[in-house]
Protein backbone atom coordinates (compact mmCIF):
# COMPACT_ATOMS: atom_id res chain seq x y z
CA UNK A 1 0.00 0.00 0.00
CA UNK A 2 3.09 2.78 1.07
CA UNK A 3 4.32 1.96 -2.88
CA UNK A 4 0.91 2.87 -4.38
CA UNK A 5 0.81 6.06 -2.30
CA UNK A 6 4.59 6.91 -3.63
CA UNK A 7 3.87 5.66 -7.26
CA UNK A 8 0.37 8.18 -7.50
CA UNK A 9 2.51 10.92 -5.70
CA UNK A 10 5.67 10.89 -8.73
CA UNK A 11 3.14 10.89 -11.04
CA UNK A 12 1.33 13.42 -9.79
CA UNK A 13 4.21 15.71 -9.33
CA UNK A 14 5.11 14.20 -12.84
CA UNK A 15 2.25 15.51 -14.81
CA UNK A 16 2.00 19.13 -12.84
CA UNK A 17 5.70 19.68 -13.64
CA UNK A 18 4.92 18.62 -17.42
CA UNK A 19 1.81 20.97 -17.23
CA UNK A 20 3.82 24.04 -16.38
CA UNK A 21 6.69 23.34 -18.71
CA UNK A 22 4.20 22.68 -21.57
CA UNK A 23 2.83 26.27 -20.28
CA UNK A 24 5.98 28.27 -20.31
CA UNK A 25 7.42 27.27 -23.55
CA UNK A 26 9.37 29.73 -25.47
CA UNK A 27 12.04 31.86 -26.73
CA UNK A 28 14.28 33.86 -24.61
CA UNK A 29 14.75 37.34 -25.17
CA UNK A 30 17.90 39.18 -25.13
CA UNK A 31 17.24 40.30 -21.50
CA UNK A 32 16.85 36.75 -20.23
CA UNK A 33 13.22 37.13 -19.97
CA UNK A 34 10.76 34.09 -21.91
CA UNK A 35 8.72 35.26 -25.02
CA UNK A 36 5.45 32.74 -25.48
CA UNK A 37 5.52 30.39 -28.72
CA UNK A 38 2.07 31.95 -29.52
CA UNK A 39 4.36 35.33 -30.42
CA UNK A 40 5.88 34.05 -33.32
CA UNK A 41 2.77 32.46 -35.37
CA UNK A 42 2.87 35.69 -37.81
CA UNK A 43 6.71 36.79 -37.56
CA UNK A 44 8.05 33.72 -39.81
CA UNK A 45 8.30 29.67 -39.82
CA UNK A 46 7.11 28.12 -36.80
CA UNK A 47 9.82 28.07 -34.15
CA UNK A 48 10.59 24.84 -31.83
CA UNK A 49 10.97 25.66 -28.51
CA UNK A 50 14.84 24.46 -26.91
CA UNK A 51 16.57 25.41 -30.31
CA UNK A 52 15.94 21.97 -31.72
CA UNK A 53 17.64 21.77 -34.41
CA UNK A 54 14.83 20.05 -36.35
CA UNK A 55 12.85 22.13 -39.19
CA UNK A 56 9.12 21.77 -39.16
CA UNK A 57 7.59 20.23 -42.27
CA UNK A 58 6.49 22.51 -45.33
CA UNK A 59 3.01 21.17 -45.35
CA UNK A 60 2.89 22.18 -41.53
CA UNK A 61 3.82 25.82 -42.16
CA UNK A 62 0.57 26.93 -43.30
CA UNK A 63 0.08 30.69 -44.59
CA UNK A 64 3.92 30.90 -44.76
CA UNK A 65 5.56 32.64 -47.29
CA UNK A 66 9.13 32.67 -47.69
CA UNK A 67 11.21 35.83 -48.36
CA UNK A 68 13.62 34.21 -50.73
CA UNK A 69 11.34 32.67 -52.96
CA UNK A 70 10.77 34.78 -56.67
CA UNK A 71 7.86 35.65 -57.39
CA UNK A 72 6.82 34.11 -60.40
CA UNK A 73 5.13 36.22 -62.71
CA UNK A 74 4.49 33.43 -65.65
CA UNK A 75 5.22 35.79 -68.20
CA UNK A 76 2.38 38.72 -67.24
CA UNK A 77 3.90 42.25 -66.86
CA UNK A 78 0.97 43.06 -64.45
CA UNK A 79 2.12 40.46 -61.72
CA UNK A 80 5.24 42.25 -61.66
CA UNK A 81 3.72 45.81 -61.87
CA UNK A 82 1.50 45.29 -58.81
CA UNK A 83 4.16 43.18 -56.60
CA UNK A 84 7.29 45.61 -57.26
CA UNK A 85 6.07 48.40 -58.94
CA UNK A 86 6.47 50.01 -62.15
CA UNK A 87 9.53 49.71 -63.39
CA UNK A 88 9.72 45.61 -62.88
CA UNK A 89 10.03 43.02 -65.95
CA UNK A 90 9.19 39.83 -65.71
CA UNK A 91 11.54 37.46 -67.63
CA UNK A 92 12.36 33.81 -67.02
CA UNK A 93 9.13 33.31 -64.70
CA UNK A 94 10.77 36.14 -62.04
CA UNK A 95 9.90 39.72 -61.73
CA UNK A 96 13.59 41.42 -62.11
CA UNK A 97 14.66 45.50 -62.73
CA UNK A 98 15.97 45.33 -66.10
CA UNK A 99 18.13 48.65 -65.53
CA UNK A 100 20.14 47.19 -61.84
CA UNK A 101 19.76 43.49 -62.30
CA UNK A 102 23.26 42.11 -63.31
CA UNK A 103 22.11 39.14 -65.07
CA UNK A 104 19.14 40.82 -66.62
CA UNK A 105 20.72 43.82 -67.97
CA UNK A 106 18.83 46.17 -70.29
CA UNK A 107 16.88 43.02 -71.40
CA UNK A 108 16.47 39.43 -70.06
CA UNK A 109 18.89 37.04 -70.16
CA UNK A 110 21.32 39.49 -71.13
CA UNK A 111 23.74 38.54 -68.30
CA UNK A 112 26.91 41.36 -67.43
CA UNK A 113 30.87 40.04 -67.02
CA UNK A 114 32.07 39.05 -64.39
CA UNK A 115 34.10 42.85 -63.64
CA UNK A 116 30.72 44.46 -64.98
CA UNK A 117 27.90 45.88 -63.32
CA UNK A 118 24.45 46.70 -64.64
CA UNK A 119 23.84 50.46 -65.04
CA UNK A 120 20.95 51.90 -66.13
CA UNK A 121 20.31 49.13 -68.69
CA UNK A 122 23.80 48.92 -69.81
CA UNK A 123 26.76 47.14 -68.28
CA UNK A 124 29.73 49.35 -67.60
CA UNK A 125 33.66 48.75 -66.36
CA UNK A 126 33.43 50.49 -62.88
CA UNK A 127 36.64 50.89 -62.71
CA UNK A 128 37.35 52.95 -65.72
CA UNK A 129 33.86 54.61 -66.89
CA UNK A 130 33.86 57.86 -66.14
CA UNK A 131 30.00 58.47 -66.08
CA UNK A 132 29.89 55.67 -63.66
CA UNK A 133 33.24 55.60 -61.58
CA UNK A 134 33.55 53.01 -58.56
CA UNK A 135 29.61 53.08 -58.52
CA UNK A 136 26.42 53.55 -61.07
CA UNK A 137 25.95 57.12 -61.98
CA UNK A 138 29.33 58.78 -60.26
CA UNK A 139 30.30 60.91 -63.23
CA UNK A 140 33.98 62.21 -63.18
CA UNK A 141 34.70 66.00 -63.27
CA UNK A 142 35.66 67.25 -66.88
CA UNK A 143 39.39 66.33 -67.35
CA UNK A 144 40.09 63.46 -64.99
CA UNK A 145 40.21 60.01 -65.80
CA UNK A 146 38.48 57.16 -63.86
CA UNK A 147 41.12 54.53 -62.66
CA UNK A 148 40.42 51.74 -60.78
CA UNK A 149 37.04 53.20 -59.35
CA UNK A 150 38.39 56.42 -58.38
CA UNK A 151 38.27 59.70 -59.96
CA UNK A 152 41.88 61.06 -60.85
CA UNK A 153 43.85 58.39 -59.20
CA UNK A 154 47.18 59.21 -58.02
Amino acid sequence: MEAAKIFVTIALTYAVTIALAMKTIGAVAEDNSLIPLTTFRDAGPPVLPMGSPKRVSRFLQQGYRNPRAADHCHKDEEVCYVLEGATSTCCNNKCVFLATDNHNCGACKRKCKFTQVCCRGECVEIAFDKRHCGACNHRCNRGEYCVYGMCNYA
